[in-house]
Parts: structure tokens; C-alpha cells; sequence
């Protein structure tokens, strides 16, 4: 039997056409009205998820009621849920998105639900579950970092470092995921004591941020940013910290010329 669930009220002024595209078109399974009803509490849950995550909670939890069996209602029950910090109900959803949806690209989230459920051991092996090569690029960075920090939770230090390793790990070139990765690399030197490495990446988190900032404040498309690349010149050793520059646009056989930013699933 359901526990009890009051509907929280939606403004007037929130419509079914606010929600995202890609979202719309998997209600359309849904009856009309019922997946007019749907989007708007949808539509809350994004307007609420940083100011108020219990009450986006509570929306995702009326949505899922009408439409449990579409994928993104479920994987916005999961980020609300997340966000709420009941992991169980988080990793129990990402699971069944996953099942429903045939997509893995929450494996990252569902990884650290089980290091927040005091299960490291259980995340690494949930990880270790995934084809990576079905993965996006950022997507994979976020998994490398849980599954380092699923390995510092057990004490394996240098694993730890190994699962950072990736082929994006790479300091020549700054993506919207380097300077998270690059940071979390250099805290795993410097766990081991290799200060000098530490700082070096460190370094490269930080300058690769601001670049990134900047490219942020200079574009109307903030979900899409433009590579840049660290003067090669000056990577000459790890505890040395490189000059970032932007790339020039480049032509379609080139190297990627723009990728997607990072994203917490939501609607």
C-alpha cells in the first residue's frame, strides 16, 4: 500500500511547453491531460531543485505517481531523491531507469549512492557493470571520480589513482570536465605524498576553470564550450604550470571543437 502523498500546488503560470523537449516527447505515451499535469510538476522540480529540494522532491514524487513507467520521470525522482539524501530511494530509481530506458549514463550517480550508503566495495563492482565505451565523455570522467573516491573510501590509494587515469585526463587540452578530473587527481597526489605533482595539477584545475569561465562569459550557449589548449611549450614537467590559450575554430576534421558541459539528471 502507498503512503499518504499530498499533490503540492503548481502556479498558474507554469506550462507543460516550460518543460524540456527531450522530456515533453517521452510523455507523450501518456494520456493528454494526464501528461499535461505531469509536465508541470516536472516543470517544478526544475524551478525548485537548488533553492528547495524537498518540495522539487515532493513534485517529482507526484509525477512518478501518474507516470511510473517513463524514464526521465523516474530519473527525476532519483536526482530529487539524491538531493533529499535518501540514497536508497536514489540508487532504487536510477535502477529502474537504467531498466526501463536502456541508458547508463547515470552509472556515475548510482556509484557514489552506494559510497553514500557506506558501500564502496558494491559501487566499485556497480561501475565495473558499465561499457564505457557507450558512455559520453563527461559521463566517463564522473564515473573515474566516483569510482577513485569508492576506492579511497576502502583505502586503496593508488587504485585510486589508476581509475583517474583515462584517456581524458589529458593536460594539453581543457574540456568542461577537466577541472574537476584534474583536481581530483591532484588530491590523490597528493594523498600519496607526491606534492610537487600535486600542485601541478592543481594548478591545471584552476587555470583550466577560469578559462573556462571565461568562455562562459563570452558565449550565449552555455551548455556547449568551446576546447581550449595549454600552450605545449610549457607542459614540460607535472610540478610546472602550463599557459591556457584558446584554440582557434577548427575545421570539422580536426580535433572536437566544442563539448557538452556536465549535467545532474533532471528534468
Amino acid at each position: 500500500m502507498r503512503a499518504e502523498h499530498e499533490d503540492p500546488p503548481i502556479p498558474d503560470y507554469i506550462e507543460p511547453k516550460d518543460l524540456n523537449p527531450g522530456a515533453r516527447n517521452e510523455l507523450k505515451t501518456l494520456q493528454p491531460e494526464t501528461a499535461e499535469w505531469v509536465a508541470r510538476h516536472l516543470v517544478m522540480v526544475a524551478e525548485l531543485i537548488d533553492e528547495d529540494p524537498e518540495l522539487a522532491h515532493q513534485h517529482a514524487i507526484s509525477a512518478s505517481r501518474r507516470a511510473g513507467r517513463i524514464p526521465v520521470v523516474r530519473e527525476t525522482l532519483a536526482a530529487t531523491a539524491y538531493r533529499t539524501g535518501d540514497y536508497a530511494l536514489a540508487l532504487r530509481e536510477l535502477r529502474t531507469h537504467r531498466r526501463l530506458s536502456g541508458d547508463q549514463g547515470n552509472i556515475a550517480l548510482m556509484v557514489e549512492a552506494e559510497r553514500a550508503l557506506a558501500r564502496p566495495q558494491k559501487g566499485i563492482e556497480t561501475g565495473l557493470e558499465a561499457d564505457t565505451s557507450e558512455l559520453s565523455a563527461s559521463q566517463r570522467v564522473q564515473l573515474a571520480i566516483a569510482m577513485s573516491g569508492a576506492r579511497l573510501d576502502l583505502g586503496q590509494t593508488q587504485q585510486a589513482l589508476f581509475e583517474l587515469e583515462i584517456p581524458e585526463l589529458d593536460p594539453s587540452r581543457a574540456f568542461s570536465y577537466s577541472p574537476e578530473l584534474f583536481a581530483a587527481y591532484a588530491a590523490v597526489l597528493e594523498d600519496l605524498g607526491r606534492e610537487a605533482e600535486a600542485k601541478g595539477w592543481q594548478d591545471r584545475a584552476e587555470r583550466a576553470e577560469a578559462a573556462l569561465n571565461e568562455q562562459l562569459g563570452e558565449s550565449d550557449q552555455l551548455e556547449v564550450i568551446e576546447v581550449i589548449e595549454y600552450a605545449q611549450d610549457q607542459i614540460e614537467a607535472a610540478s610546472e604550470t602550463p599557459e591556457i590559450s584558446e584554440v582557434p575554430e577548427a575545421e570539422e576534421s580536426a580535433q572536437p571543437a566544442t563539448v557538452e558541459s556536465d549535467a545532474d539528471p533532471q528534468a
